[in-house]
């Protein structure tokens, strides 16, 4: 089968261009599941990423549609020149920023990646791991105003039932008369935890996302390994046990930790911590989440 001379055919007509038969303004439109390598150079070391990004932009209400093919060549060019990216955000940044270019019509440009990461942790006993988090990048900027950077992690550690812990020890009391319980770590159920941290502020500052992890796995009751010996396995199982935490302790530890490391940025900074716990006697999971402002947290 012959395909058509695409030289020899008239203009084909642009029908985003078209009026809509409903005229009205559209917040977001463009492409998602984008995946590409990129190559980071930070400071202290260079990882190749493999993250996937989702770009768009704002649909003014007399446009039928978005020229989304633009977006695809946005991403890739920008990927194909990154060789000096020293940030999933910087290159989120430079993506946003083209969108506007390329889509004169758009007021508003947004783009976002996540992508998998590994940090080399040691076990309880000393032994080497590489162990898996999440990282998470946006940039987004309003035609004539300043962009807005987004740092965020995922990180998935353990946390051990406070309430629990108590009714056990009340029932452990009354079986055993004669033992004391108080003071040490007693029977309760856990949890598989997932946090998530970001931090969203102006272009200026720089978050290092190796320390919002730091704050995040250390809010947990204990963090977990991929690989684990007995001797390990006991030691993270009684670290969190000596440290029982609900989905709300977690969050509010995170908020804690970043108010610490952070207190110096501007009021503006905005901090969304969430925590989700997997229940294992339960069917539900629990969760607990705060959005605010380095100003309300000092406050």
């Amino acid at each position: 089968m012959r395909l058509p001379d695409f030289r020899l055919m008239s203009k084909t007509p642009d029908v985003q261009n078209h009026s809509p038969i409903h005229a009205f303004h559209l917040t977001r439109v463009g492409v998602t599941g984008v995946t590409r390598p990129v190559l980071i150079k930070r400071p202290k070391k260079t990882v190749t990423l493999i993250p996937t990004f989702s770009v768009f932009v704002d649909l003014p209400a007399e446009k039928k549609g978005s020229h989304m093919s633009r977006d695809i060549e946005v991403v890739d060019e920008i990927v194909d020149h990154a060789d000096k990216a020293t940030s999933l955000e910087s290159l989120c940044a430079r993506m946003a920023r083209s969108l506007l270019d390329r889509h004169e019509y758009a007021a508003y440009a947004e783009v976002s990646a996540e992508a998998k990461y590994f940090l080399e942790r040691s076990a309880p006993s000393g032994r080497k791991t590489n162990e898996e988090y999440g990282i998470i990048a946006k940039a987004s900027v309003w035609r004539g105003k300043a962009l807005r950077k987004t740092v965020g992690v995922e990180v998935m550690g353990m946390t051990a039932c406070p309430c629990a812990m108590e009714t056990a020890r009340e029932l452990m009391r009354t079986k055993y008369p004669d033992v004391k319980f108080d003071g040490i770590p007693i029977i309760t159920h856990n949890q598989r935890n997932r946090c998530k941290l970001m931090v969203e502020s102006d272009e200026k500052h720089e978050i290092e996302a190796d320390d919002l992890i730091q704050i995040a796995e250390n809010s947990l009751s204990s963090p977990t390994y991929e690989v684990l010996k007995r001797q390990d396995e006991g030691a993270v199982v009684m670290m969190a046990h000596h440290s029982p935490k609900f989905v709300e302790d977690v969050v509010r530890d995170m908020l804690r930790g970043v108010l610490e490391k952070y207190k110096n940025l501007p009021d503006d900074v905005v901090v969304t911590a969430q925590s989700e716990a997997e229940e294992s006697i339960h069917k539900h999971n629990a969760f607990a989440e705060r959005v605010t402002t380095l100003k309300e947290l000092k406050e």
